[in-house]
């Protein structure tokens, strides 16, 4: 039987967030939601290593330039399944993301009452690990979020001016 590339990835995907969410949840009803997103936050600051590590791998991209950045986290976001914009500088890389599946998957579950709370934690420990992975020469920072009731995300990398 043979299944397309868009039902796996759908499949996977589904099951990414599920196990995410589930194992969460689990932390969260035996010990509460500090310990859960503390647990959450170290759990994404190793998965955001070998994210971009691998994404790295498979984009063929070996230095630190915007456009390798741009081309690697927007392989993250799209796994994801995020709708996204990305622009690049040559000292910036910025994303509009404007559709959030994990945002979704709150709301879906009525938990968006968590979500700047969690999107203040988990996506500023990713970024700042992208920038690690990307030779410590980036910031992050994350001006505008969908979490605080704004239309969209924007994800900024910042490089470092050197001296």
């Amino acid at each position: 039987m043979e299944i397309s590339e868009r039902v796996l990835v759908e499949y996977l995907r589904r099951s990414y967030h599920a196990v995410d969410g589930l194992w969460f949840m689990m932390i969260e009803k035996a010990e509460g939601f500090d310990r859960a997103l503390e647990t959450d936050r170290q759990v994404w600051e190793v998965v955001a290593k070998i994210q971009a590590r691998k994404a790295r791998e498979l984009t063929n991209s070996h230095g630190n330039s915007p456009e390798e950045l741009a081309r690697c986290f927007s392989l993250k976001l799209a796994a994801d399944g995020h709708t996204f914009q990305v622009s690049t500088a040559s000292d910036q890389v910025v994303f509009a993301v404007s559709a959030c599946p994990w945002l979704a998957l709150l709301d879906k579950s009525d938990r968006r009452h968590l979500a700047l709370r969690v999107s203040q934690t988990i996506c500023p420990t990713e970024g700042r690990t992208w920038c690690r992975e990307f030779g410590g020469e980036y910031q992050f920072e994350m001006p505008v979020m969908m979490c605080a009731g704004a239309g969209h995300c924007q994800l900024r990398f910042t490089r470092s001016s050197r001296g």
